[in-house]
């Protein structure tokens, strides 16, 4: 089917991913009939937003609103996907309608994993559940935070924010599978000096007691509190793609461009793509975006549409400190400061092993084009030394 004969694209997901993905289509040129599907009753929101500003902002509740789209598509909000005939081209909704198409985004995204079936054990992957977490907090309660990566530690600095008691429990140091030893050693000193207690264990699971969800450690340590939120990973939303080909352990695997097969492109959380160090999934809000971009022009042009050109990009902001990263993580080994040093603001960057190059900037203010300049000079002095 040409580029010219494509008339109906659906795109099943209305997130970031799949508003991203819609946009893109138009951009390339696709006019005909667009569909968005999604379960989701608010329109896409920046989700990083959700567990930094919205948690610690007094009084504001704009930080996570976007522009409005331009995409002009049908949006059939509040309507899930429950199936695929990728044949027939069918997309079958939890109403019993099905929807035709020539070709299709997969945009599902993920959810949060949780560690059990307790009503009192609270996650944050939606806006509503940022907004019942933000009420949570306003009484104040003593608040136990189950997983030591970003969203975790984020949650865990709201709380801070907000006048909590709080203790993070993770496996390890927390953030150092995520960035490396050298930045998570400085985001825990700097959550330790806000009042966190950080408690390292090799397991934990949830259990109610007296009414209570409490958190239980190794050897049947018990840690309780007003309020347990667990932040321990996502689950890739595939079960809709179930009877198809489409799925493997979970997730949908893409090539160069997000495309899973010629009329199927798959893109954000559920996806799996080549990476310099192979097949990878990257759960970021920005691989979301650059992901999408790729896989619509790839939809609409095919072969003559440009392979993703992807370099990751990362932020976090937490007890005080706003943090940066460009390349490809965690960051292993001391830094080389190109400016600034231990202790302030400080802009680093680090070398890999195979010769690429990463950059992070800490507290520090610089351009994301200027970072990424800089992980470009680190590859070219290793090259060269070699």
């Amino acid at each position: 089917m040409s580029a010219a004969a494509i008339r109906r694209i659906v795109v099943v997901g209305n997130g970031i991913a799949g508003l991203t993905a819609a946009d893109s289509l138009r951009g390339a040129g696709f006019d005909g009939e667009l569909t968005i599907i999604g379960d989701e009753r608010h329109p896409a929101c920046s989700r990083p937003a959700l567990s930094k500003a919205l948690l610690s902002d007094c009084a504001d509740l704009t930080s996570h609103q976007l522009p409005a789209p331009t995409h002009g598509a049908l949006e059939i909000a509040g309507r899930r996907a429950c199936g695929l005939d990728a044949e027939r081209r069918r997309v079958a909704l939890d109403d019993g309608t099905e929807l035709p198409y020539d070709r299709l985004v997969v945009a599902t995204g993920s959810r949060a994993r949780r560690l059990s079936d307790l009503a009192g054990e609270l996650t944050l992957r939606g806006l509503d559940d940022a907004l019942a977490l933000r009420e949570r907090l306003a009484a104040r309660p003593s608040v136990v935070v189950v997983g030591g990566g970003p969203l975790g530690m984020e949650v865990a600095s709201g709380c801070v924010a907000a006048r909590c008691q709080v203790t993070v429990v993770s496996q390890g140091m927390p953030l150092e599978m995520q960035l490396g030893p050298h930045l998570a050693r400085v985001f825990a000193e700097a959550a330790q000096g806000r009042g966190v207690a950080l408690v390292q264990t090799e397991s934990a699971r949830l259990e109610e007691h007296g009414g209570a969800t409490r958190v239980v450690l190794e050897e049947d340590i018990v840690l309780e509190a007003e309020l347990v939120v667990s932040a321990v990973g996502d689950v890739p939303n595939t079960e809709w793609l179930a009877g198809t080909s489409l799925v493997t352990d979970g997730v949908v695997r893409v090539d160069a461009r997000g495309l899973a097969r010629p009329d199927v492109a798959a893109v954000g959380d559920l996806a799996v793509f080549p990476t310099p160090y192979g097949m990878r999934r990257i759960p970021l809000w920005s691989t979301a975006i650059a992901h999408s971009k790729v896989a619509a022009a790839a939809l609409v042009h095919g072969e003559a549409a440009p392979p993703l050109q992807f370099q990751p990009y990362f932020w976090t902001e937490q007890f005080g400190l706003s943090l940066k990263a460009v390349g490809f993580l965690p960051l292993n080994g001391p830094p080389v400061y190109v400016d600034g040093g231990p202790g302030g603001p400080a802009l680093m960057r680090w070398t890999h092993e195979d010769g690429r190059g990463a950059a992070a900037a800490l507290n520090y203010r610089i351009p994301i084009p200027r970072l990424r300049r800089i992980t470009e000079d680190a590859a070219t002095g290793a090259r060269r030394a070699a």
